[in-house]
This record gives C-alpha cells, structure tokens and sequence, in this order.
C-alpha cells in the first residue's frame, strides 16, 4: 500500500526559493553588523531532493558533535546559511542547517536570527522528511523528526509525520512477511512434488523388479519343462531299442514345512491375504532362490511367506532315478484364524 505524502508537492521549488531568500533578507536585517547573520545568496533548490538524504540511516557522530561545539556563534551562523544555499536543511547528519541553528541557541539562547530560522525553514524540513519517508528510509526519516522535535517539539506536523513513517514501517513489515510467506509457501510446494516424484520412481522401480522376476521364473519353468521333455524324449528312443531299465521318476515332496509367522503389524490392523512363491528345489532337497511372483497385499506379507519357504525341506525330484532341480510354486495364505 502507498503512502501519500502529508505535503503538496506543487511549486515545492518555487516556494522553498522565495522561502530562504525571503530568510536571508529577514536575518540580515535582524543582525544588522552581527557577522552571524546569514548573507542573501541564491535559493537553494527545493529542501526535499532525493540528493539531500543519504540512503542509509545517518546519526551524528561523536566528532562532529565535538566539532559543532567548539564553533563560535558567528561560525556557526555562517555555516547554518551555507547549509541553508545548498539545501541541507536537515541532512547529512551533523552538517545541515537545524543543527548548526540548534547550536547557535545553545549557546546564545535568545539569538533572534537562529530563532527565526528555525521557525521560517520548520515546514520545509518537515517536507524533506516527507520525502525521505516515501523513499523508504525509515531510518534516515526517524532521525530527521528527532530533529524537527528539538527545535519545535509541540508543532502538529510532527504528529503527522511520525503517523505516516509508522504506517509505511507496518506497510513495509507486512510486504516482507508476505514475501517470506510466499517463498516458504514455494519451497513446500517444491518439496512436496519432489517428494511425489520420487514415491513414483520407486513404485515404477518395484514394478519393474516384479516384472522382470516373474519373467525369469518363467523361463525357468520352460527350461525345466524342455529339459523333461528332452528327457522322456530319450527314454522312449531308448525302450524301442532295449527293454526298459528300472527308472523312478517323482516330483519334489516336502518333507519339512515351515509354517509362515504372521507380521504382526498386519495381525494389529486385522489384514489377511496370500502371497504365490516360486523357488527351486535342489537335488538335495534344500530351497533356494524363493521370490514372490503374485501377493494380494501387495508387500505385506512376503518377507513372512519368503523366510518360510526357505527353511522347507523336500525330497528332491527324481527324473530316471537321479535327482533333479526343479522350480515349485506355491501359494501361502495368511488367515487371522490360522496360516500356511
């Protein structure tokens, strides 16, 4: 939200030209011989250029305060009028016109020139503050007021003035609150969707996995069925040329069936489901390779199902006599009743 200014900017130059001629002629007449007094010289430009601020906060340092003081009144005066021809009515901070005028009164109280000065240049100070409020520089315009204060502390355009820089700090603490709140709001959003990316890399991973397991076990059942079939092919040419030989041929039999333990986060949220594995049976009897080719859940309860299979013991395959590798699947259901 803008903040407009307390002050009308038309004919600003105009009038602040007019004003300090006006002053110096005034103070002339006042001092009469006193060398104090402000010359006539040429009006300054108007009092409330962006140029007569600093853009940071200015105080009076400790030296230049040392510096005013040790000034005589004469000196001071002649600085204040320069100040005063080259429109530094309150800025910089220790070589602007208020101050060398405040400092003349404090040392001589009652000096009629410094008084009227003061008096005749209040509301073009006040418009520089104006300004440097509406340039943002709150800081600057904080000191400034000060300023004004010390040398008319009851005039009402103070009260103006100190309402419209609390309006533009609040303005300018809501804009930045904003920003701060749309760039939190910004990274959340990144956050989330770099969140959501990944979930789906890893679904699309797990997919891919699941896919590329199942196809090998089917290659392995097809193998496993040339292989038999490459097998009984043999035997039959065999029995046509001698009489058959004393063969046994079996599937694999478990002997040893472990049963399943039911996860336990699963038992807590009451789920049940199945889970299909595929594994070989070695010619020992021992399993290997045990991988879930079906589940419904999904993950929920093929760890179980896998650490099961895989402490079973089987009487291997037996093709003409000799035992043989072959793959096996089974289905594992888990019922809250029971499993197997």
């Amino acid at each position: 939200m803008a903040i407009e200014s307390v002050f009308p900017r038309a004919n600003a130059r105009f009038g602040a030209a007019a004003m300090v001629a006006l002053l110096c002629a005034a103070l002339a007449a006042c001092s009469g011989s006193n060398q104090s007094a402000p010359q006539a010289a040429k009006a300054p430009v108007a009092p409330a250029k962006a140029a007569s601020t600093s853009a940071k906060p200015a105080t009076v340092a400790p030296n230049a305060a040392d510096r005013l003081a040790a000034m005589s009144v004469d000196q001071l005066m002649d600085h204040a009028q320069k100040a005063l021809k080259e429109d530094r009515l309150v800025a910089p901070a220790g070589d602007n016109a208020f101050e060398y005028y405040l400092a003349v009164l404090h040392k001589s109280p009652n000096n009629r020139a410094a008084q009227d000065a003061l008096r005749e240049t209040f509301p073009y100070g006040a418009q520089t503050v104006d300004q440097t409020i509406n340039q943002g520089n709150y800081a600057e315009a904080q000191r400034e007021i000060d300023l004004l204060a010390k040398a008319d502390p009851t005039n009402y355009t103070l009260t103006i003035l100190r309402s419209k820089l609390d309006a533009a700090r609040k303005v300018a603490t809501q804009q930045q609150q904003a920003k701060k709140a749309a760039a939190l709001a910004q990274t959340a959003t990144a956050a989330a969707a770099a969140a959501q990316k990944q979930q789906q890399e890893q679904i699309a991973a797990a997919a891919l996995k699941q896919r590329q397991e199942q196809a090998a076990t089917a290659a392995a059942l097809r193998q496993q069925q040339e292989q038999q079939a490459a097998v009984a092919a043999t035997a039959r040419k065999a029995a046509v040329v001698k009489a058959p030989a004393q063969t046994e041929n079996r599937n694999a039999q478990v002997v040893r069936q472990v049963p399943a333990k039911y996860p336990l986060q699963a038992a807590r949220n009451g789920e049940q489901g199945w889970v299909d594995v595929a594994f070989t049976v070695n010619p020992d009897g021992s399993v290997s390779n045990a991988h879930v080719t079906d589940a419904e859940p999904r993950r929920v309860f093929d760890r179980a199902a896998i650490d099961a299979v895989s402490r079973w013991q089987f009487k291997p395959a037996l093709i003409n006599g000799r035992p043989t590798a072959v793959v096996v699947k089974r289905r594992i259901e888990f019922k809250l009743s029971g499993n197997g």
